[in-house]
């Protein structure tokens, strides 16, 4: 079931089955009693992650060395320091960005602001320089470097050489591809070979991903553009999977192909146009655009969380929908892409919203798709962009305060980060959601409450709860079939107040109870 956003509380555990009972002790207020079964599992999760799309350039290539490793630390680390702070969020996956050559052709490009526009590895006359999108490869060695288990190579546009306008984007509103109709070949082979540099050199992407948002028109008056970008037809993302797929195969790679990175969740099983019903398109064997026979295209379909948050009843309705979908064609779900682009962080109200509004709102996406959608991945859009950390913070993770010429900078945390933190420093790959059920408490303290539990192959248990509320509440957990006497209950715990990020509380027995703040989030470990 959907718990929602939830109150400040006092946690109070018992573990029942198994041989194992531990008493809590009572407080004040009514206890919300939520059950948590290990013998009822959900989806084993796979990667939570992030993208360093456009902003990694500068920053990777030209910022002081002691600011760009801080950044890549606050990413990418697992550890805590000697004072129980957190080092980073351990993101389990990094997407890369695969430049479509719009940096080397300047202003002509007809994209507006020069930090969105990319390198290519490719040149004019066919070969590669592979010391291009350098600061890129600065984040993506540094994610290696810090062991993140799952990286993943997308691309916006085709290389301008292959596209039908020589541009990174469309001038055309027809809905169809940017790509040459004798540029498909030469594309996937373009791509494989990207792959196959980076797998020499140590870097294997696990997944690549050849089109991004298909239902977007991306065209523009020329020297209009944000950014790169392309449509794609289902037809026209059958046609680049196969050709990819072949020469994939040829250069000998493992590399999976990652599709379809839909706009918006709801073309993945429903929507109209030249790019709905993507599900049922390339997963139905009955169909001619099936794709799922291909060696290299695994049963997982991705979509963007983007303009299906705009309430809790669309945010619930639209993931159920699309679970269901997904569970009747074997695949798994993975949320690849979201940032608070839509309004419905501002949930109706007018003005600025803050740095912990917009983290409880982050936290209550990812918790829907988890939960409601079932997603084996996560994956917030960018990790850094120009912007205050105190307010209105819906697109990064981390608010840049670049110099003029980008060269240089300042950088400032936001609580975006912890929030996500919360999910990715603790919820690793390979561990499996198990139910949980709300058995007590007001239909208020329903709507208030989020709470989300994992496990591993021990035992260990990961138990992350959202608290919109403003009142304390107590939280008793009834935890079933348990397989192992847990010891120790640590939590960490991230709230409005500065410098409560992501913060180590005292260890204690599990017995104990834990008294957490309004708006916050906390993750319990059981061990």
């Amino acid at each position: 079931m959907i718990l929602k956003c939830f109150r400040a509380f006092s946690l109070l555990v018992f573990l029942s089955l198994g041989g194992i009972t531990l008493n809590a002790k009572e407080y004040g207020d009514s206890v919300i009693k939520v059950k948590i079964d290990l013998a009822q599992k959900k989806q084993t999760i796979e990667n939570i992650g992030s993208s360093g799309c456009w902003f990694s350039e500068g920053i990777g290539k030209d910022w002081p060395k002691e600011k760009k490793e801080r950044i890549a630390q606050l990413l990418f680390s697992r550890q805590f320091d000697k004072n129980g702070k957190a080092e980073g969020i351990g993101l389990s996956a990094w997407r890369f960005n695969i430049g479509a050559g719009t940096t080397e052709q300047g202003d002509s490009s007809g994209i507006k602001d020069f930090r969105k526009r990319s390198e290519s590895f490719l040149k004019k006359d066919g070969t590669y320089d592979w010391t291009k999108q350098a600061g890129y490869q600065f984040f993506l060695q540094k994610a290696h470097d810090y062991g993140v288990e799952t990286l993943i190579a997308f691309s916006n546009s085709p290389p301008v050489q292959f596209t039908k306008n020589g541009l990174g984007y469309k001038t055309e509103k027809n809905y169809e591809s940017n790509l040459r109709e004798d540029a498909f070949e030469a594309y996937a082979t373009f791509l494989s070979t990207v792959v196959k540099h980076f797998d020499q050199q140590g870097l294997h992407f696990e997944y690549v991903s050849p089109v991004n948002e298909p239902q977007w028109d991306w065209s523009h008056k020329y020297k209009e553009a944000d950014q790169e970008g392309s449509p794609w037809s289902n037809y026209e993302i059958y046609k680049v999977t196969k050709a990819l797929n072949t020469a994939l195969v040829k250069d000998k790679l493992s590399s999976k192909i990652l599709l379809t990175e839909a706009g918006m969740l709801n073309y993945l099983c429903g929507g109209s146009g030249k790019a709905g019903r993507q599900i049922q398109t390339f997963f139905n064997r009955n169909n001619p655009l099936y794709v799922a026979d291909l060696p290299l295209v695994p049963k997982i379909i991705a979509g963007h969380s983007y303009f299906t948050e705009s309430n809790n009843e669309v945010l619930a309705s639209t993931r159920k929908q699309l679970a269901d979908t997904v569970k009747a064609y074997g695949l798994n779900y993975w949320q690849s892409e979201y940032s608070m682009l839509a309004d419905g962080f501002k949930e109706g109200t007018k003005g600025d919203r803050s740095a912990m509004d917009c983290a409880l709102f982050l936290s209550k996406v990812i918790h829907s798709d988890l939960t409601v959608g079932n997603a084996t991945a996560w994956q917030f859009w960018n990790a850094y962009e120009p912007g205050s950390a105190a307010r209105n913070t819906r697109y990064y993770l981390i608010a840049l305060q670049p110099n003029e010429d980008y060269k240089d900078g300042e950088f400032t945390v936001t609580k975006n980060l912890w929030a996500l933190g919360h999910y990715s420093r603790f919820v690793r790959p390979g561990m499996t959601r198990l139910s949980t059920e709300m058995l007590t408490g007001s239909k208020k303290e329903h709507k208030d409450i989020m709470i989300s539990a994992f496990t591993n192959q021990s035992g260990k248990m990961i138990v992350v709860c959202t608290n919109y509320g403003s009142k304390k509440a107590q939280l008793e957990l009834d935890i079933k079939n348990v397989i192992k006497k847990y010891g120790i209950m640590s939590s960490y715990l991230t709230t409005e107040e500065q410098g409560i990020d992501l913060k180590k509380q005292p260890v204690q027995d599990p017995s104990e109870a834990i008294t957490l703040p309004a708006r916050s989030i906390t993750t319990i470990v059981l061990d």
